[in-house]
């Protein structure tokens, strides 16, 4: 999964920790897009506090096989932790926090981040969206000629009007120079293409399916990878999943 921002949960400033409560949950992915097969939980968090918020989510990929092709293990895990920074909430610049990055994949590489966060709500907070303008280290060889990424994350709580029914999500473009294959040729390593960015995106809708049932707790739906030139993959591929959440 990566770069969930979650995470799927709009990552708030502090006006937004004032008007709801911290949030730990459990994600289940399934993922059946094309040469995946495969599950996927995310652990993710999001924490309010007088000096701003932090997020973070924890990624396992559960795609280690044995001889026989049976899934035996986890096969990678990725983990993004986020902090805000916001000690003027009553002045006229309420809407921007100072942000801390941390994110890594197991046995590929490591990024910190740091810059800023832009937050936009409406009155009742139920549709919040943050952009973010970070700098963006690399590690373990990798370059870049214009080292910044733009996120942009949104949460949007009943939609069309049906109670318990929540569009969220996040968009990641940052410079990076890759080198990408085409999905055929990926294991060959023919067709090889040199890049500058890297696009990921992954939109999720869920529905409070507990409500109907007394367990509030829990939700079905659904997140779709779109990305371009993102994990040696060269062009454009939508991934979808289907999934259960559950909210502690």
């Amino acid at each position: 999964m990566s770069k969930k921002f979650f995470f799927a949960t709009a990552v708030a400033m502090l006006a937004l920790a004032q008007a709801a409560s911290a949030q730990t949950n459990l994600q289940t992915f399934y993922d059946f897009g094309k040469n995946r097969g495969h599950f996927t939980t995310t652990l993710e968090g999001f924490y309010g506090d007088n000096w701003g918020n932090t997020f973070f989510f924890i990624d396992y990929d559960y795609n280690a096989k044995d001889a026989n092709g049976v899934n035996q293990a986890p096969s990678g895990s990725y983990m993004e932790i986020a902090r805000c920074l916001n000690f003027w909430g009553d002045s006229a610049l309420a809407p921007f926090s100072l942000q801390v990055e941390y994110n890594g994949l197991v046995g590929v590489n490591q990024n910190f981040l740091f810059g800023v966060d832009y937050f936009l709500h409406n009155e009742d907070f139920s549709n919040t969206f943050n952009f973010k303008l970070l700098y963006k280290t690399f590690s373990n060889g990798a370059t870049s000629s214009l080292p910044l990424q733009f996120t942009f994350v949104w949460g949007m709580q009943d939609i069309f009007g049906v109670q318990g029914l929540r569009f969220s999500g996040f968009a990641d473009i940052w410079g990076e120079d890759v080198v990408n294959f085409n999905e055929a040729n990926f294991i060959t390593g023919d067709n090889v293409h040199n890049r500058k960015f890297v696009f990921i995106s992954e939109p999720q809708i869920w529905y409070n399916v507990g409500q109907l049932f007394g367990c509030p707790n829990f939700h079905v739906g659904s997140e779709v990878e779109l990305s371009i030139n993102f994990a040696g993959y060269d062009g454009f591929y939508a991934r979808p999943c289907i999934g259960t959440k559950w909210v502690f």
